[in-house]
């Protein structure tokens, strides 16, 4: 994969591992939209977030153009032994939420040496498989650097491993990813208005995923990997809401209640 400035020596291997533990868990993958990465010059990936294998998986949407994306994601992770290592090597950004600046500035430097940068902009996984609040990073980025921003939705993986239930490595589920058109963020443009309507942009696409024949229960089975609304015991949003943890400057999808943090 070709990489604009430094040469990547960590991300191959990695990908590689990835690779080959997609297929030990073989994963029915699909992959849709991968043409709305473009080859060369930035890009902000915004992805939902419903699995801890999420990470992983929205890079495949990159494969097409040969771009490796550098993510934002916990620093807690950095603190880890042995992750922290492939972290650094990997270039990804460490975001602290007291100090969420320091994680801004280095993902816009990233932008501006025209490289892909990955954001889930829930700030963590939904538990109602719904589009939660999101962090207005992401479209504060395209605007100040003028990249495109690519809403993109992932279903599947929370069957495997999620927030709050066990890991179930039964193999042959399905993982869908579909990236949809690239919005061109003026730099004038209302970031939290601009944020809402994004996870406006994410839900249409996650609905889509989630309709899917390969992606609903089989008659009778229980399915609390699956969103209420489409008939799942996942919790409801308003319930969800409840147990998760929401930084105060996110931006509420409309059809959240005003109160939501």
């Amino acid at each position: 994969m070709a990489n604009p400035s430094n040469v990547d020596l960590v991300y191959p291997p990695v990908i590689g591992a990835g690779h080959a533990l997609f297929r030990a868990l073989g994963l029915r993958l699909c992959v849709e939209g991968d043409h709305h990465i473009p080859r060369t010059g930035p890009v902000v990936l915004a992805s939902n977030h419903v699995s801890f294998l999420d990470f992983a998986l929205v890079g495949l949407m990159a494969r097409r153009s040969r771009r490796y994306v550098r993510f934002l994601a916990r620093h807690d992770v950095w603190h880890h032994p042995l992750a922290a290592p492939l972290m650094r090597g990997m270039r990804h950004i460490p975001v602290d939420r007291t100090v969420p600046a320091a994680a801004y500035l280095r993902a816009r430097a990233i932008l501006r040496s025209g490289e892909a940068v990955g954001v889930f902009p829930e700030s963590g996984v939904s538990t109602s498989y719904t589009i939660r609040a999101l962090m207005p990073g992401a479209v504060a980025l395209a605007a100040e650097t003028r990249a495109p921003l690519v809403p993109m939705a992932i279903w599947g993986p929370q069957r495997i491993y999620t927030a709050g239930r066990p890991r179930d490595l039964t193999r042959g589920r399905p993982v869908t990813l579909r990236a949809g058109e690239p919005i061109d963020v003026p730099r004038s443009v209302d970031v939290r208005a601009e944020t809402a309507r994004l996870g406006e942009r994410l839900q249409v696409l996650l609905d889509d995923l989630q309709r899917r024949p390969r992606h609903q229960p089989a008659p009778g089975q229980p399915a609390p990997w699956h969103p209420a609304h489409l008939g799942g015991q996942a919790p409801p949003p308003a319930v969800a809401r409840l147990s998760e943890s929401v930084p105060r400057t996110s931006v509420p999808p409309s059809w959240l209640a005003p109160e939501q943090p």
